[in-house]
């Protein structure tokens, strides 16, 4: 059983990861109070704590602001993604995939359904979920750490990028059925050059040097 502060923590920072709340909205404690149904000091806890952790910006009498996702932390998250996922994808070049290869063709069958459907939001997660497999079946726990650290901020630039709008998802679904092929045919080299392109497509960046 939580208490009202982790509750209210919980809730303000789900919907901050999810979308719910853009990057740049003004919001009071107030409102997230009569929304969560409690008093202001639980709500004044987790404003404070999404402060300390970078989620938001607190100004007195005016309210908490939700912080934008920056453009440099965006490049700086794909980068890191970059070198975790390529290292991952070219350790498991000489190991039995079996089982991943269906654990990431059950992952594509979730995301048609989820496209199909229109649940933007699942789909961000399950995006989520689909990069992290490979990086967990490689079986290196220093990276699948580092990589879980990002996951936060990975998860917040996909729902961004799936809710920005105009986004073209059946293409997106595609670029991971290429990537999951790749995987599959042990081809790490194809696999880093055809990440790039998705990267920078999916959350429009220009991604130079890799």
């Amino acid at each position: 059983m939580y208490s009202s502060a982790e509750n209210a923590y919980r809730e303000v920072k789900e919907r901050i990861l999810s979308g719910a709340l853009s990057g740049g909205e003004l919001i009071s404690e107030g409102e997230v109070a009569a929304d969560l149904g409690t008093s202001r000091t639980p709500v004044r806890e987790a404003f404070l704590r999404l402060e300390t952790e970078g989620w938001m910006k607190l100004y007195p009498k005016r309210g908490a602001l939700v912080v934008p996702i920056p453009a440099d932390e965006a490049e700086h998250v794909a980068y890191a993604r970059y070198v975790v996922e390529a290292a991952a994808v070219r350790a498991l070049a000489n190991a039995d995939r079996t089982t991943l290869a269906a654990m990431l063709m059950s992952s594509l069958e979730r995301q048609r359904t989820l496209a199909a459907e229109g649940d933007l939001d699942r789909l961000a997660d399950e995006d989520t979920d689909f990069h992290r497999s490979y990086v967990i079946a490689a079986g290196n726990p220093l990276l699948a750490g580092f990589y879980d650290s990002l996951r936060e901020r990975q998860r917040r630039m996909n729902s961004v990028a799936f809710h920005r709008g105009p986004m073209d998802v059946d293409l997106i679904i595609d670029q991971h059925v290429h990537l999951a092929t790749l995987i599959t045919d042990g081809d790490g080299d194809g696999f880093a050059t055809a990440l790039v392109e998705h990267l920078a497509g999916v959350h429009r960046l220009r991604l130079t040097g890799l």
